[in-house]
């Protein structure tokens, strides 16, 4: 399953629980289940938007983006962000208006029963998309994903209040439970916003993928002097690294270029949708080997680059 697939299935299970969630509120009269209903709602949009964003971060690169696409999944989250912490902000405002009013529910098992499927559909979504942007790496689908997740707590939760009522007949337990839906979100969304925020910022790789470029660059140690402004960074699922190489000034421009072959190769393969770009520049007379020795020694040592 492609990112566009995962992410049309998200649109179409919320459209579904909205319908559901919508009716049901209306009929029970419950904020919480309400703002269930708004939320996804949201959810929706998010999808949508989701679904667009990793479409158009296909693309490749053209004339007016040469460095590709990727930072619409970036913007497409921190709109999503957004977006979900205003619809918290109306769920407590609904609730607090609820408490004041002391408006009753009706029909608590229709909201019960909808409730705990909605939680079943949500946690299915869920993995599915987690799957999905795990391989892909998509910022995108890793935010629906993680607004889905809080979904299904904030679902169980409802329906959890719900029985309570039943059992106690203490109709106030929605509003606080609506609240409570509320702070989630509300957390959620500044953790989606954060993460975005970071892209557009280019900020670097994390440690753990730095490590793994030191690796490799250090793996070439008999071909290269040395390496130097090492810059990186990520644009939606698109990594982006540039670095500058010192060779051997006495070898030839096709020795150095397999070099350059050999190193972007094994960047791309131990990290996904890698974009490297390498500057070659030759050792001087101030480096700690003589120049004219650099690629000789290499040769009496038998480890000249064979690379294809």
């Amino acid at each position: 399953m492609n990112k566009q697939q995962a992410a049309s299935i998200s649109i179409l299970s919320n459209t579904v629980l909205v319908i559901v969630k919508g009716i049901t509120g209306f009929i029970t009269g419950s904020v919480s289940i309400l703002s269930e209903a708004l939320n996804s709602a949201i959810d929706i949009v998010a999808s949508l938007m989701a679904y667009l964003s990793v479409r158009e971060a296909e693309k490749p690169a053209d004339r007016e983006h040469p460095f590709g696409h990727g930072k619409f999944e970036n913007l497409s989250g921190m709109v999503e962000a957004v977006l979900i912490i205003g619809a918290a902000l109306f769920i407590v405002y609904e609730a607090i208006s609820r408490v004041i009013h002391g408006k009753s529910i009706s029909i608590p098992m229709v909201g019960i029963t909808v409730m705990a499927f909605s939680a079943v559909v949500k946690f299915t979504v869920s993995r599915l998309l987690h799957k999905v942007a795990e391989r892909t790496d998509s910022i995108a689908l890793e935010a629906e994903a993680r607004n889905l997740r809080m979904d299904v707590y904030s679902n169980l939760s409802v329906f959890a209040g719900l029985i309570l009522i039943v059992l106690t007949g203490l109709t106030f337990i929605d509003s606080i439970l609506a609240v409570i839906v509320a702070a989630m979100i509300v957390s959620e969304g500044v953790s989606i916003f954060r993460r975005s925020l970071w892209g557009l910022l280019d900020i670097a790789l994390p440690e753990e993928e730095l490590r793994i470029i030191h690796e490799v660059l250090d793996a070439h140690s008999d071909f290269i002097k040395d390496y130097h402004d090492l810059r990186t960074r990520k644009a939606g699922s698109e990594r982006h690294i540039d670095l500058h190489l010192t060779v051997c000034r006495d070898e030839s421009i096709a020795d150095t270029h397999k070099t350059m072959d050999s190193i972007e190769r094994e960047l791309t393969q131990r990290l996904p949708r890698c974009k490297v770009v390498i500057h070659p520049e030759p050792c001087t007379h101030h480096s700690d080997v003589c120049p004219s020795e650099c690629y000789w020694l290499r040769i009496k040592k038998g480890k000249t680059n064979t690379s294809p």
